[in-house]
């Protein structure tokens, strides 16, 4: 039986009016919409609920406990750090989240950032601005140089479904992947440790969670290990990356380039150092890899599919 009354409390973090809700519509008898919702607001809000959908609201033992009729937490996202599954599991809550819904669009904003470096696209944008071509005794520009892809070494951290499709993609551009081995991961013998891995790629990509032995996980030493023309792509989480070696990385020329859309504290605050301006062959974009509409519209219908699976009592995504 459809649960009679559901809550989502952060719409307005994954649907910006473009999305079709219908499915969510389909599967509870009635939905109270929250476009967001302030840490003081959540108990309130969730008191009466039967299921709670989340994407970063924090759901913690203390607010769990206030709603004695919840039965079902649906994480909108892949994450779970915003819930408490331990108390989720001490309550008989249980708890979804979605996975792979965003490949495609997470696959496409890598190679995006990758090309941007490898083309010196915004370099050239700049010089076009600012009349360079139009002074130019030639018919093109040359004054920054251009790398391909083909023949350069990938490495990816994280070999799930995200870093496989990178793999793949990086196929079609004729790179060689190599695929590291993570620490505290099951070993691999075709998997190579960081120590060994980071001296030999012309491209570093994460894919692997945010766990206690991923965090930080690249630092000052690994980033030491790296070629001076190695490029760090980042789409993972923020706290993967020391963000404060990789800005002295870049400013010192450890590292060639970097492009990152995670930063360790989203939205960021004043002062993370990856903002400073003068940081040279960096990238930021603001946690977008995933944000195609398609993508999100995937997310809509896979929360709803975890809700109608769970009150026809099946199992789908269960984390709890």
């Amino acid at each position: 039986m459809k649960p009679s009354y559901a809550v989502l409390l952060d719409l307005a973090s994954f649907d910006r009016g473009d999305l079709d809700l219908s499915p969510l519509r389909s599967v509870c008898g009635h939905w109270d919409l929250h476009q967001r919702t302030a840490r003081e607001e959540t108990r309130r809000r969730i008191s009466d609920a039967e299921v709670v959908v989340s994407n970063k609201v924090v759901l913690d033992h203390g607010l769990l406990q206030s709603a004695p009729g919840l039965k079902l937490v649906c994480i909108a996202a892949t994450g779970t750090n915003n819930v408490d599954l331990g108390a989720a599991r001490e309550l008989g809550i249980a708890v979804t989240n979605v996975t792979g819904y965003a490949t495609p669009a997470v696959v496409q904003h890598v190679f995006a950032l990758m090309l941007t470096h490898a083309t010196r696209l915004f370099d050239y944008r700049r010089a076009v601005l600012a009349g360079a071509w139009t002074g130019s005794d030639h018919f093109c520009l040359l004054d920054y140089p251009i790398r391909e892809l083909a023949g350069r070494t990938l490495a990816i951290v994280g070999y799930g479904e995200l870093g496989r499709a990178v793999a793949k993609a990086a196929g079609a551009f004729a790179m060689e992947v190599l695929v590291a081995q993570r620490p505290g991961g099951a070993a691999h013998p075709d998997r190579l440790p960081l120590s060994r891995l980071l001296p030999r790629v012309d491209v570093l990509t994460l894919h692997c969670p945010l766990a206690e032995n991923t965090r930080n996980l690249i630092g000052s030493a690994e980033l030491a290990l790296m070629r001076p023309d190695a490029l760090l792509i980042n789409t993972a989480r923020g706290g993967i990356v020391d963000e404060h070696a990789l800005a002295d990385a870049l400013r010192n020329g450890t590292i060639g380039g970097a492009a990152v859309d995670v930063l360790t504290v989203e939205p960021p605050r004043a002062g993370n150092p990856l903002l400073d301006p003068a940081i040279p062959n960096l990238v930021v974009t603001p946690h977008t890899a995933w944000a195609s509409r398609e993508c999100r519209q995937r997310l809509v219908q896979e929360v709803a599919e975890n809700i109608r699976v769970f009150s026809a009592g099946g199992e789908r995504n269960r984390l709890v």
